[in-house]
């Protein structure tokens, strides 16, 4: 996975001091970095019986739907509050520096889905155990939680015990 760390730019003190933010900019403007990372995203789940990816936002869109394309099957977003124009159901959930929350459309998922989770990255698991319990507050089963970075010492994948996770680049 060095070919994929290699295109990832570190920008310290971004978003505050003593951080270091992971720009995967330089890896999605590369097309031939961009369909290597898809297909190392993809490679564990092929030949499960998946019927959806759902990304959320932002970065997840760019990943996710292209996973979902390579499969084959269909894309699902999750947006920030007030982002969808239908009925949502919401999941609220903690930070380490505040709280968010997250939608998805009510008829976005049911319970014959068996969903691919795909985000850029893994930090705390803040954001991913919060999609992967609106994903089964619908009655959807999650088949698995694929990420293109996992920072190793937040400990994100703790949170995501119950659920096979993949990541591609370790820090």
């Amino acid at each position: 996975m060095e070919r994929l760390k290699a295109k990832i730019r570190d920008i310290p003190d971004f978003p505050k001091p003593g951080i270091i933010f992971r720009d995967i900019s330089p890896l999605v403007r590369d097309p031939a970095t961009l369909r290597f990372a898809i297909h190392e995203l993809v490679h564990p789940f092929l030949g499960e019986r998946l019927t959806v990816v759902v990304g959320m936002e932002a970065r997840g869109f760019i990943f996710g739907s292209l996973v979902a394309w390579e499969l084959g099957i269909g894309f699902v977003p999750m947006r920030k509050p007030g982002k969808l124009p239908f009925d949502v159901h919401r999941v609220s959930y903690d930070l380490e520096y505040g709280s968010a929350a997250l939608e998805v459309h009510i008829d976005a998922l049911t319970d014959q889905d068996r969903v691919l989770l795909v985000d850029d990255l893994i930090a705390t698991g803040g954001t991913a155990a919060a999609s992967c319990a609106l994903i089964e507050k619908v009655g959807a089963e999650i088949a698995g939680c694929a990420f293109v970075v996992e920072l190793d010492d937040l400990k994100g994948r703790q949170k995501l015990e119950k659920h096979r996770v993949h990541a591609l680049v370790h820090y």
